[in-house]
């Protein structure tokens, strides 16, 4: 496959990037800082140039015309305020979404939050981000996309297992960074995932088995 990922020099992405590129897939990677360009080929992806926020729906239909697949793992950060949220996690999400559909990319995984809600209430960051969030799934969950929402529990630094709980009712927890790149991954050669909104925490089942059976 030829998958497109925005956010490609994340945590995330760049960890998904090395999985998939040694499994024989052809990366773009979008970033917004040309000086990320060399950790991307080192990972194995290509580095596309593509500001997610400031850049219209054409410029992201160019960046990702040639995939099969794109996934949304970019994000505000931790360190940012409320208005970034909705510019960045709902609303380059969405852009994205857009560009999808004009560009014929019909595959589109979203990387979500546990708890992610367009109704949570609440004027807190935190609040405006699982709302922001929770909105972005609610447009792809309506786009006619083919969309897996993975909704990973609280994220770690800490070595990854092989071994994860995912699915529809998975209670909260935490999970690695490393174990979310290897489920995407697996999601993405996986078309029974298509429709599926799948909250994933670390576990005991290896991760292609709970990928290919779900809770």
């Amino acid at each position: 496959m030829r998958i497109a990922i925005a956010g490609g020099h994340g945590q995330i992405g760049l960890r998904l990037t090395r999985l998939l590129s040694g499994r024989g897939d052809d990366v773009l990677s979008l970033i917004r800082n040309p000086d990320h360009s060399g950790d991307v080929r080192e990972a194995g992806g290509e580095p596309v140039l593509c500001d997610l926020e400031a850049a219209d729906e054409r410029e992201v239909q160019a960046a990702i015309k040639a995939a099969d697949a794109v996934v949304f793992a970019a994000g505000a950060g931790p360190g940012s305020g409320s208005a970034r949220k909705e510019t960045m996690d709902y609303g380059g999400a969405v852009k994205l979404i857009a560009a999808a559909k004009a560009a014929g990319v019909a595959r589109y995984v979203m990387v979500s939050s546990m708890g992610a809600d367009p109704d949570v209430r609440g004027d807190d960051t935190f609040s405006v981000y699982l709302r922001a969030k929770g909105r972005a799934d609610a447009e792809l969950a309506a786009s006619g996309l083919d969309y897996t929402i993975v909704r990973p529990g609280r994220l770690t630094d800490g070595p990854g297992t092989g071994r994860v709980r995912l699915g529809e009712g998975v209670p909260r927890g935490a999970v690695p960074r490393d174990d979310v790149a290897a489920a995407l991954a697996e999601i993405l050669h996986t078309p029974a995932t298509v429709g599926s909104s799948l909250g994933l925490t670390s576990g005991d089942r290896p991760v292609a088995e709970a990928v290919a059976s779900p809770e």
